[in-house]
C-alpha cells in the first residue's frame, strides 16, 4: 500500500512537470477615450522653453551698472537720458551704481564684462549696436538682468529686456505741429536709413500733418547714412526751394544737418529723439535756436527708471522677460518738447497737447503699424481734425 501511494505521487509529479505552462493573460488595451485623454494631456504639457520661462522669477536687485554707447553721460543724447533715469532709480530704490562711458564700439564686450566681474545685479546698455553682445553674454549670466535701450529683443533669455518706442506717435504729434505752423501749406521731412523706426517717424509725421489738413503738401526723403549732416542740409535746401517752410529732421546727425540749415534760412524746424534745443542748438546759444518749434521726444529716462523699479521690487509679473518694453504716450514714454525761443502761439501748443492726450486715451490713432511702420490698410489718408 505504501509503495502504491509513493508510485502515485511520482506519477502526479511527472504529469505536472510535463503540462504546458498557462498562457499569460494580455494586459488590457486602453480604450480610445483613454488614449485621447493621454494624448491631449501630453500635448498640453509645457515645452521645456515654456517651463523655463514660467519658472523665471526676479530676485530684487540692489545694484546697477550703466554703459553708454560711444559718448558721455552729459552729451544730451540717449546716453544722458538713460543715465538720468538710472540716477533717479538709484535715489528712489536705494541702489548701488556705477557707469562706464564707451570710447569705441569694440569696447562693448569688455565693458559688459567689467560690470559682470564687479558683481552688479543689473546692466543697462545704451544703443542698438549693443544687441548682439548682450544676447551673447546674457545666457551665460542668467542671474544678471540686462536692460537694452533702443534694442529689439524678442524670444530672448528671460533676463533680457529691450526698450523700444512708438516713433509713429512721436512723429504724429510733431506732424500736427508742422501743419499748424506752416504758411506755405508744404512741410518736409529729412530721414535717415529706411528702417522700421525711421519709417515709423516718417509715416507718423505725415499722418499727423494730414490729420490737421488732408490737403497739405508733403515732401520727404530717406538718406542711407545717419552720419551725413551735409546730405541732410542739401535735402533741406532742395525741399525749401520747393516751398516747404517747416522741416522735420529724423535721422541722427543727418537730420540735425537738415534742421540747422533750415533754421539758418529762416524756416521752422523740428528735432527728434531728445530736445534738440539743448543739443543741436546749444541751449539757445547756436544761431537759429529761435526757429526750433519742437522736438519729437523719446523719454528714455522714464523707461530705464520704470524697469529698474520693477527689478528692485522683484516684480516678476511686470518684467517683460525676453521681450521689449515699449515707450508710448500712454506710459509717458513719448512727448514733444516746448518751443523755448520760437514764437509758437499758445493755441497751437494747446491743440498739439490735445492730440497727445487723444493718443493717450485712444480716441486718436496714428494709422501706422507700431512694429513695421507701414501704413495700416485704409489709412493712406488720415481722418481730418474735427
Amino acid at each position: 500500500m505504501q509503495r502504491f501511494t509513493i508510485g502515485l505521487l511520482l506519477i502526479l509529479i511527472l504529469l505536472a512537470a510535463c503540462a504546458p505552462a498557462p498562457t499569460p493573460t494580455s494586459a488590457p488595451t486602453p480604450s480610445d477615450e483613454a488614449t485621447e485623454v493621454a494624448t491631449e494631456a501630453a500635448t498640453e504639457a509645457p515645452t521645456p522653453e515654456a517651463s523655463a520661462s514660467s519658472e523665471f522669477a526676479l530676485t530684487p536687485i540692489t545694484s546697477v551698472c550703466l554703459i553708454t554707447d560711444v559718448g558721455t553721460i552729459t552729451d544730451g543724447t540717449f546716453n544722458q537720458f538713460a543715465y538720468e533715469g538710472m540716477v533717479r532709480a538709484v535715489q528712489d530704490f536705494s541702489l548701488d551704481s556705477t557707469f562706464i562711458e564707451t570710447q569705441a564700439q569694440t569696447d562693448y564686450q569688455a565693458n559688459i564684462t567689467t560690470c559682470l566681474n564687479e558683481g552688479y545685479d543689473a546692466i543697462v546698455t545704451v544703443g542698438f549696436y549693443f544687441t548682439d553682445t548682450v544676447l551673447a553674454l546674457a545666457p551665460q549670466n542668467p542671474d544678471v538682468l540686462f536692460i537694452g535701450v533702443d534694442q529689439v529683443i524678442e524670444n530672448a533669455p528671460p533676463n533680457v529686456v529691450g526698450i523700444q518706442f512708438r516713433e509713429d506717435q512721436a512723429g504724429f504729434i510733431v506732424g500736427t505741429m508742422a501743419a499748424l505752423m506752416t504758411e506755405s501749406n508744404i512741410v518736409a521731412g529729412v530721414y535717415g536709413v529706411d528702417m522700421p523706426p525711421v519709417v515709423k517717424f516718417r509715416n507718423g509725421f505725415e499722418q499727423g500733418a494730414r490729420y490737421i489738413n488732408p490737403e497739405i503738401g508733403l515732401l520727404g526723403v530717406y538718406i542711407d547714412d545717419f552720419q551725413a549732416p551735409d546730405r541732410g542740409a542739401a535735402a533741406a535746401e532742395q525741399f525749401i526751394g520747393e516751398g516747404a517752410d517747416v522741416v522735420f529732421g529724423a535721422g541722427g546727425p543727418t537730420g540735425s544737418g537738415a534742421i540747422v540749415f533750415g533754421a539758418s534760412v529762416g524756416v521752422w524746424v523740428i528735432g527728434v529723439d531728445q530736445d534738440e534745443y539743448f543739443t543741436t542748438f546749444g541751449g539757445g546759444e547756436t544761431p537759429g535756436a529761435d526757429r526750433l518749434i519742437t522736438s519729437a521726444v523719446k523719454r528714455v529716462d522714464n523707461g530705464v527708471y520704470h524697469l529698474l523699479g520693477v527689478a528692485a521690487a522683484g516684480e516678476t509679473a511686470n518684467w517683460p522677460a525676453g521681450s521689449s518694453y515699449v515707450l508710448e504716450v500712454a506710459n509717458d514714454g513719448i512727448t514733444f518738447a516746448p518751443a523755448h525761443d520760437a514764437a509758437v502761439p499758445s493755441e497751437v501748443t494747446e491743440r498739439v497737447t490735445a492730440v497727445l492726450e487723444g493718443l493717450r486715451d485712444g480716441s486718436i490713432t496714428t494709422g501706422v503699424d507700431p512694429v513695421s511702420g507701414q501704413l495700416l490698410d485704409g489709412e493712406a489718408e488720415a481722418t481730418a481734425a474735427p
